[in-house]
């Protein structure tokens, strides 16, 4: 097929992969503008951007597409479909009715359940069993589109957003391969019951609350690893945990119980196996206290 691409972060990268390994015809890419980036601040290329490059893509990278030009320039294409993944800007109804088939999206939850910017933080930040990815063609709401296909996979204790994050990029290249096989794609409208909204992780939220639940503190440190980050301070310095594991002990809330960082939460208690001190690297807990110890008995505020 003819397709234009639209996406921006690495997830999306994993689907322009899978178009291209399929045979289809990239006509063009659309991406996020470059932008500053390290310390030196100077303007880098997306993922998406950089590998379509790499493989001799044309790339354009407009602020916006809702420019009478814009939307011509797209439509000049005469693109068999679009497909969008974390794209970043808000299509209008010119670009999503300009390809002959429409424009499909690959969404990483099980609509209508996460619609919106951060379902994969969302998902595991609620203590959800599952997630998944959904196959929509897109319309002008918010992920309200019809679904066309969808692949389910079980949230485990041991998942972390960043783990979920790759699994679902997988999924979600294969799934869209598949829906492009063969037209017309069926596609069901979503229902009305069962809609939420993940909105975007605000940096307000990252402090870790001891005092909630174990279960609260080890969903909320999952659903942010391993960015932003949820985290706590001792001595002046922000440690990141990005792994935690949920234990049955009990204690003054934020109290370090033993000598491998299990910490007092409202009820029971979490082991805290993965951290990062700000300016260094990922450490197991021994590393960590090691080079920073946190005595029992010390009180995480």
């Amino acid at each position: 097929m003819k397709l234009v691409f639209m996406g921006t972060p690495e997830f999306a990268v994993v689907t322009l992969q899978a178009l291209v390994a399929a045979g289809h015809d990239i006509l063009c890419v659309y991406s996020q503008p470059p932008r500053p980036a390290g310390r030196g601040q100077n303007l880098r290329p997306s993922p998406v951007h950089d590998y379509a490059i790499s493989k001799g893509m044309e790339v354009r990278t407009p602020r916006h597409v809702r420019s009478a030009d814009e939307q011509n320039s797209f439509a000049v294409f005469k693109a068999d479909a679009a497909v969008v993944v974390a794209y970043g800007l808000i299509l209008p109804l010119p670009i999503l009715n300009a390809p002959r088939l429409g424009c499909f999206n690959v969404h990483a939850s099980l609509l209508p359940r996460w619609r919106g910017a951060a379902p994969i933080q969302r998902a595991v930040m609620a203590g959800d069993m599952e997630s998944g990815v959904s196959i929509m063609r897109m319309e002008e709401g918010l992920d309200t589109g019809p679904v066309c296909k969808m692949a389910r996979i079980a949230i485990t204790p041991a998942t972390t957003a960043g783990l979920l994050h790759d699994e679902l990029a997988k999924l979600g290249a294969a799934l869209m391969a598949k829906t492009l096989e063969k037209f017309p794609v069926p596609c069901t409208k979503q229902s009305s019951e069962g809609v939420t909204y993940a909105r975007k992780i605000e940096k307000t939220e990252t402090h870790i609350d001891f005092s909630k639940s174990a279960r609260d503190v080890h969903n909320h440190i999952h659903g942010l690893s391993p960015f932003p980050g949820a985290w706590f301070s001792f001595k002046d310095s922000r440690v990141k945990v990005l792994a935690c594991e949920i234990i049955e002990q009990a204690g003054a809330a934020g109290s370090v119980l033993d000598e491998h960082l299990t910490v007092a939460c409202g009820s029971n208690a979490v082991r805290l196996v993965k951290l990062q001190r700000e300016g260094k690297g990922v450490m197991d807990t021994a590393t960590f206290l090691r080079g920073f110890p946190v005595p029992k008995g010390t009180r995480l505020t």
